[in-house]
C-alpha cells in the first residue's frame, strides 16, 4: 500500500480527474490513496513525526536525488518485499523544512524544475503506475 500525503487544499476537479485515472489502474501492493494535509500539519512534521519504522518515507523535493522510472520501480519493490509500506510526501506550495528532509528515508527529485504541488500529484501517481507496470513486465513503459 502506498500513502501519498499532499500538502495544500484538496485539488481542483481536473487534478482529481487526472489522479483518479491513474489510481484506478493501481493494484496491490502499488495501490495508492491520497491524504490532504493543510500547511500547518505539514509544517509540524519536523516536530511530530507520525511515521512508523514500517513506513518507507519518500519526500518529493527538487533538491533530491533524480532516479529513473525503473529505479523507482525497484526501490518500491524492495520496500514491499521487506514488508514496508511506502509513504510519499508532496509539500504544500511552501515546501517543507530542512528537518523533514533529514528525517525522510529518501528525498526524490522528479525534476530540477519546480512544478505546482497540485500538478505533482498527477505526475507522482502516474510514476507509481509506471513503476507497477515495470515490475509486472507490462507494455506501458518503453525503453
Amino acid at each position: 500500500m502506498i500513502k501519498i500525503i499532499a500538502g495544500g487544499k484538496k485539488s481542483k476537479n481536473w487534478i482529481l480527474d487526472g489522479q483518479t485515472e491513474y489510481e484506478k489502474r493501481l493494484k496491490k501492493p502499488f495501490d495508492a490513496h491520497f491524504e490532504y494535509w493543510d500547511d500547518d500539519k505539514i509544517a509540524a512534521l519536523a516536530h511530530n513525526w507520525p511515521f512508523k519504522p514500517s513506513e518507507y518515507v519518500i519526500l518529493l523535493d527538487e533538491r533530491g536525488v533524480e532516479i529513473s522510472s525503473p529505479e523507482l520501480s525497484q526501490r518500491l519493490e524492495k520496500c514491499f518485499i521487506s514488508g514496508k509500506s511506502a509513504t510519499f510526501i508532496i509539500g504544500s506550495a511552501y515546501g517543507v523544512s530542512e528537518e523533514v528532509r533529514e528525517k525522510a528515508d529518501f528525498v526524490l527529485s522528479i525534476s530540477r524544475q519546480v512544478f505546482p504541488h497540485e500538478l505533482m500529484r498527477i505526475i507522482l501517481v502516474e510514476q507509481i503506475y509506471r513503476a507497477q507496470e515495470i515490475a509486472r513486465g507490462g507494455k506501458y513503459h518503453h525503453e
